[in-house]
């Protein structure tokens, strides 16, 4: 893809030194989830993603458990949309990528721990701003239903993810809510919604947002928008400028700077 050391360390959430550390060898023991990392911010293909993992030593994803990879053709969409805050979520709502527009409206994810990057973790367990840096205001109850519904399905169809059992299980031994509505067989859609997000540089931004799925892959898109010409727009694109997201969603790249080999 010929990115810069410091652009694959942003995409993938790593450190600049770690990245170099591995491309020299002294790192030898990474982790599932930094190959996962790697493999998403390189847009590599399942055949491609599997034998890095069989680089670090390590077991690909197996049938039957959620995948974190996005696919290429994602990535590129992605890129694309780079002038909207876009997320990309697993099946079990963990926050895979995201755009650089997302970071400087929700906050950026990049520092936060895997377990740190679910959604419905941080809905349920540590409140609407377990996932983002400040506070974000719903306009209706309907979240919290199509979550457990999701949440539902996904142990339908991984039923032997190990990850996702211990979450439904860490859940509903720690939230009332969640016990309730998973013992009640919450269903729901998730529809479009209005959030109110307080953010601390401009104040309230008022975002439409859609969940997106992907055709022939777990993956949702959860996408923030605004309407043109409004102050609202306005606001974030104050956003964009004073936090050095170019005009395509891009962040800026830095003078000097090499390409990986």
């Amino acid at each position: 893809m010929g990115l810069r050391r410091e652009e694959l360390a942003e995409l993938a959430g790593l450190s600049v030194d770690y990245v170099v550390r591995l491309e020299q060898g002294r790192a030898t023991n990474p982790s599932a989830q930094v190959v996962a990392s790697l493999a998403r911010a390189l847009q590599l293909e399942p055949l491609e993603r599997d034998y890095a993992y069989r680089l670090a030593g390590l077991l690909p994803p197996q049938e039957g458990a959620i995948s974190t990879h996005v696919p290429a053709g994602v990535q590129r969409m992605l890129a694309r949309l780079g002038e909207f805050p876009v997320g990309v979520f697993s099946a079990d709502w963990t926050l895979l990528s995201w755009t650089p527009a997302w970071a400087v409206l929700m906050g950026d994810p990049s520092a936060r721990k895997h377990a740190e990057r679910n959604l419905v973790r941080a809905v349920f367990a540590a409140g609407p701003r377990g996932l983002v840096a400040w506070p974000v205001l719903p306009d209706n109850d309907a979240l919290n239903p199509a979550l457990v519904a999701d949440l539902r399905t996904a142990l339908v169809n991984y039923p032997r993810d190990r990850g996702l059992n211990d979450l439904v299980a860490e859940l509903r031994s720690t939230s009332a809510e969640f016990a309730r509505l998973w013992d009640e067989g919450a269903v729901g859609p998730h529809v479009s919604t209005r959030k109110v997000i307080m953010h601390p540089q401009v104040g309230e931004v008022r975002c439409d947002c859609d969940v997106l799925t992907v055709p022939g892959c777990d993956i949702r898109l959860v996408v923030y928008t605004v309407a043109a010409g409004s102050a609202d727009a306005e606001k974030l694109e104050f956003l964009r400028v004073t936090n050095g997201v170019c005009a395509d969603g891009s962040s800026p790249p830095e003078p000097g700077l090499f390409s990986t080999p």
